[in-house]
């Protein structure tokens, strides 16, 4: 069984071998905005935290004019497709989005497209061909989960599946991941699925509520944000706490290491890191400045193996998530590679 930590000072962290780049045009008249359809869970805040101290710096520094953060009050499309329609009335030039649909606003994507607004669609994505993609492969993070649990009981067994906000194309795609895992190992099985808003105060509510009629699992499946919940819950029901499949966050991160030092507990976290906002603001300024960017941009996730559960916590603020910023240079890299 794999023991060590990855990603977080190996593969997330791009080389510091740059590329040659063409000098970029002047980018300090134009203003940007995020989009972002929710900010009920810890990831999200971290996510805006990050934008809003990264784009504090290029506004400063006369990178761009403006990049102002906008959060709708609920995860709906329809509302975040009304905020894109008012982004364009204001004339911005660039939208970065984190959608609450990877379909019901594309047209008010084409819209901004066709009004000359770079969209570059980050974490949630879209699938409208104007906009550009920034995301990890969450199907293989799904697989990855049935494939680690594999490892640890070759016999397989029933399993909880804890769902992400539904009709997200995250939530979607991981669930898609799960499946095919099992469909890799069918001694596995879905016993019952729940949903939990990547929150683990609505994933605890959520097990709880299923656990008087569920059979004894030997593990749990998740999308980030609920698996400190789902721990909770079990506990309370006074259940064997099965495998959990965590998701980077610091109460998820300190209840493992707590069960670690006292049985042996083990599992693995892993999740898109929040300052992936990051990287779509210096992606949506290098389009503006002129870069050739491909449409489809993919970088790893964050993951936490046994070994690595310590410097994950050190890496981890406190009621937050492990979390990388991305710069200019390494967008600029990230571009360059993908081509």
């Amino acid at each position: 069984m794999r023991t060590k930590l990855i990603c977080l000072a190996g593969a997330l962290a791009l080389s510091a071998a740059m590329p040659a780049f063409a000098q970029d045009a002047d980018t300090s008249d134009k203003n940007v905005a995020l989009s972002n359809n929710y900010a009920g869970n810890s990831w999200r805040q971290a996510m805006i935290k990050s934008w809003q101290e990264a784009t504090a710096k290029a506004v400063e520094d006369g990178v761009v004019a403006s990049a102002d953060a906008n959060t709708t009050a609920e995860n709906s499309a329809t509302e975040q497709a009304a905020q894109l329609q008012n982004m364009i009335l204001q004339g911005y030039d660039a939208i970065v989005l984190n959608a609450a649909s990877p379909t019901a606003l594309n047209g008010a994507v084409k819209e901004a497209c066709d009004a000359g607004i770079t969209v570059v669609s980050f974490d949630a994505t879209v699938t409208e061909e104007c906009a550009w993609r920034i995301a990890v492969d969450f199907k293989k993070m799904g697989v990855d989960q049935i494939d680690y649990l594999a490892e640890r009981y070759p016999d397989g067994g029933p399993l909880l599946e804890i769902r992400g906000l539904p009709g997200t194309s995250v939530d979607e795609q991981i669930h898609a991941g799960i499946l095919e895992g099992i469909e890799k190992h069918p001694q596995f099985e879905i016993a019952r699925e729940v949903q939990g808003d990547w929150t683990q105060t609505v994933a605890q509510k959520s097990v709880a509520s299923v656990l008087p009629s569920l059979p004894d699992v030997v593990g749990v499946v998740t999308q980030g944000g609920d698996g400190y919940g789902a721990a909770r819950a079990f506990e309370a029901a006074g259940r064997e706490v099965p495998t959990i499949i965590m998701g980077n966050r610091s109460d998820e991160l300190q209840w493992w290491k707590e069960q670690k030092d006292e049985n042996g507990y083990e599992t693995f976290s892993q999740s898109i890191a929040p300052g992936v906002s990051t990287l779509g603001f210096w992606v949506a300024q290098q389009i503006l400045a002129g870069a050739d960017v491909p449409k489809d941009l993919q970088v790893p996730t964050l993951r936490i193996d046994q070994d690595g559960l310590d410097q994950g916590l050190e890496m981890t603020p406190e009621g937050g998530v492990t979390n990388k910023e991305y710069t200019r240079e390494e967008a600029q890299e990230l571009i360059s590679s993908a081509k």
